[in-house]
């Protein structure tokens, strides 16, 4: 047991955060003309700025990497514009933000890709899974296969999105390897059933993950490098015969690129902690830097599981929409405002920017 707390700064590499608490990636659905975030998105992040590190909703790495409307890029020069001035307001107020980068493979729909174009998976298999266009959920369009040749595009791509995101001014880049979207796809066998250098195998599957990481590490540097994994979240419809060897493989190879954190989704995202047998304490154990907790974390669960070492920084997520203040209001055992379903998705201020800080709700 230690005698840690959860809003003592923490440092994270060479950055210094005012606690332990994360802002974890929310999609918001609220990017302007040309996927830009927009003056609201800098005002958003901004109110939640005492978080000790935010991680920006998923953000695509291409037209490509798309699968729901109305989500940011940060492949142009306007992304980038729009996305310097959240990045603005978070460190006006003290705050830290790193930019999740996002290729969402098979979970998009044709009305998203360019000229109708079929999505892209590993394998041309269906994904059991919905998407949010034309302001409805509608099932996902059936993907085609990723021939070999494609494979280093991808790699440029999260590449060159995360120099665009250290041009925005983000302090890191958080690669999205998590929720049954590409990067996951090819990690687990159910969405991958490729029979060359990126299938069969642990290793095999891992490789386009891996290649990535060690993209991203080349180009901004391992201290500004984190990633999201899920073993056994079966979001999206993907699922794994071998998630224990799996993912203690690729975290082995994360460690060894240095990287300074994982944000590990323990369980099945946003849904039960216990769906499937997995030991997170392997890979706890074999992680040297920063390991970020996530799912059905509260108060309770975050500081005892501070208190056995189980991790350094714990990830709220849908908390933090109602609760600008999460913090504030952790720290102080106040009540915490409850989510508004219908304006989670889409729309403009209100659902977004409107929920008052405990003090205002007081005055």
């Amino acid at each position: 047991m230690t005698n840690k707390t959860l809003f003592e700064p923490y440092n994270l590499g060479s950055l210094t955060l005012s606690n332990r608490i994360a802002m974890a990636p929310l999609t918001r659905n609220r990017a302007g003309a040309g996927f830009v975030p927009g003056d609201l998105a800098a005002e958003y992040y901004g109110q939640r700025a005492s978080a000790g590190l935010l991680i920006s909703e998923a953000t695509q790495i291409s037209q490509q990497g798309q699968g729901y409307q109305d989500t940011p890029g940060i492949y142009s020069q306007a992304q980038i514009d729009g996305w310097r001035k959240v990045t603005t307001a978070v460190h006006a107020k003290g705050g830290r933000i790193f930019l999740q980068l996002w290729h969402v493979g098979r979970v998009s729909h044709i009305d998203l890709q360019e000229n109708g174009s079929a999505p892209v998976a590993p394998s041309a298999i269906r994904a059991a899974a919905k998407t949010f266009v034309n302001n409805g959920f509608i099932d996902v369009s059936e993907p085609r296969a990723l021939e070999l040749g494609e494979l280093a595009g991808i790699v440029n791509d999260f590449q060159q999105a995360a120099a665009n995101a250290i041009a925005a001014g983000f302090d890191g880049v958080e690669i999205h390897g998590a929720n049954g979207y590409l990067l996951d796809q090819f990690a687990k066998d159910s969405a991958n059933v490729r029979t060359d250098a990126y299938g069969g195998s642990v290793e095999n599957r891992a490789r386009l993950m891996l290649e990535v990481t060690a993209a991203v590490v080349a180009e901004i540097g391992a201290g500004r490098t984190g990633i999201r994994i899920s073993p056994v979240s079966p979001a999206n419809g993907v699922s794994s015969s071998d998630p224990q060897a799996q993912f203690d493989h690729i975290v082995d190879q994360l460690n060894a690129l240095g990287i300074v954190y994982i944000h590990v989704v323990e369980g099945a995202t946003g849904g039960p902690r216990d769906v499937a047998p997995f030991d997170f304490g392997s890979l706890r154990r074999r992680f040297k830097n920063t390991y970020i907790a996530n799912n059905g974390y509260d108060l309770k669960l975050a500081t005892s599981r501070l208190a056995e070492d189980k991790a350094d920084l714990f990830a709220f997520g849908r908390p933090f929409i109602a609760n600008p203040d999460l913090v504030e209001r952790l720290e102080a055992g106040a009540p915490l405002a409850q989510v508004n379903p219908a304006t989670i998705y889409g729309g403009g201020e209100v659902g977004y920017t409107d929920y008052p800080a405990i003090a205002a709700s007081r005055s």
